[in-house]
């Protein structure tokens, strides 16, 4: 890998966890006085603000090791594919948590077809996740 991918996928996690922070203080901004009141489950609410710091840690840890991976390269390549390992770990629980966020978004303010239809789709997601590892770990 060269050190121009590796920057790449730097860049990447940094703009998906600026998203992601942005999604945090949507949240907070609109639906917190909701909550407050009492329109909204509380619970739901609760998890969608843990779900989205999830996701935030994990793209920014994700950065992180991707960063270590830049400074790696000058070293032989054993080297740099367990640094590698966690990154993409990470990225892939950040990925899958943050499309996880609408569901629990549409389930928090009670709007459960919706919700549910997007919960699908992430189960999908999961499903055909796991396809691509396993056709992945199979090449190698």
């Amino acid at each position: 890998m060269s050190i121009d991918i590796a920057n790449s996928n730097v860049n990447r996690n940094i703009t998906l966890a600026g998203t992601s922070v942005a999604i945090f203080t949507f949240l907070l901004f609109f639906l917190y006085p909701q909550y407050a009141s009492g329109q909204i489950s509380s619970i739901l609410f609760q998890l969608t603000l843990a779900i989205i710091v999830s996701v935030i840690f994990s793209l920014v840890a994700s950065a992180t090791y991707y960063y270590g991976t830049v400074l790696t390269l000058s070293h032989p390549a054993e080297e740099a594919s367990p640094i590698f390992g966690m990154a993409d770990a990470f990225w892939i629980m950040g990925y899958s948590l943050l499309l996880l966020e609408p569901s629990l978004i549409l389930f928090t303010v009670k709007l459960s077809i919706v919700g549910t239809y997007a919960l699908i789709l992430w189960f999908g997601y999961l499903y055909l996740t796991g396809l691509q590892f396993k056709k992945q770990t199979r090449r190698k």
